[in-house]
């Protein structure tokens, strides 16, 4: 973002203070700082910037078109207002791997693997419709892809012993046997590292 645009200020906002903490302690920039804070509230004047986006949590997010509210109430009159989030439903491949694997090995993850699937905002045109809906224009709705690379099964591993996410949600509430089966099964020891 500093390379490409040039900012003269960005404000990180999450209502995660380890993930607020982790962005504050590796930032090397002055013109980024980062703050504990609601999407659905936010702690900013009416039109205060001049792009206001949503970098993969608006499927988070209890009270998405509130958020998108709020987005649009701190943007300025011809601004940009912009999300990003996840293809849970089958563009995720590390995410539906985890979860595939979970409901083969216990039967409880199939409620939460199908939640993950449904999460709102996540369907085609979703984004475009709740956009059009909060009462912006020009709304444009494009597919980006990305890909991830692990250094090892580790690296994989290390979000799911997380507090924050589905995947390590459902892993902070298993017991060890099953933790311990869904960790060495075989499917993950067919994941491709760089």
């Amino acid at each position: 973002m500093a390379r490409l645009c040039r900012p003269q200020q960005v404000i990180g906002i999450d209502m995660s203070p380890a993930y607020v903490e982790h962005a504050t302690r590796h930032n090397g920039d002055d013109k980024f700082t980062f703050q504990i804070g609601d999407a659905c509230a936010l702690a900013f004047p009416d039109h205060s910037f001049d792009r206001t986006l949503s970098l993969l949590v608006l499927h988070f997010v209890p009270d998405a078109r509130q958020a998108i509210s709020e987005m649009r109430r701190v943007t300025k009159s011809g601004g940009v207002v912009g999300a990003a989030v996840w293809d849970a439903r089958g563009g995720f491949v590390a995410n539906r791997i985890f979860f595939d694997t979970a409901a083969a090995i216990d039967s409880s993850a199939n409620a939460r693997r199908a939640r993950n699937y449904i999460r709102p905002m996540t369907r085609t045109s979703e984004l475009t419709k709740a956009w059009t809906t909060a009462g912006l224009t020009y709304v444009t709705e494009a597919t980006l892809t990305i890909r991830m690379d692990y250094e090892s099964f580790e690296d994989y591993w290390a979000p799911c012993e997380g507090k924050d996410g589905p995947q390590a949600e459902y892993v902070a509430a298993l017991e060890n046997p099953v933790r311990d089966r869904l960790l060495s099964s075989p499917k993950y020891r067919r994941l491709t590292v760089s």
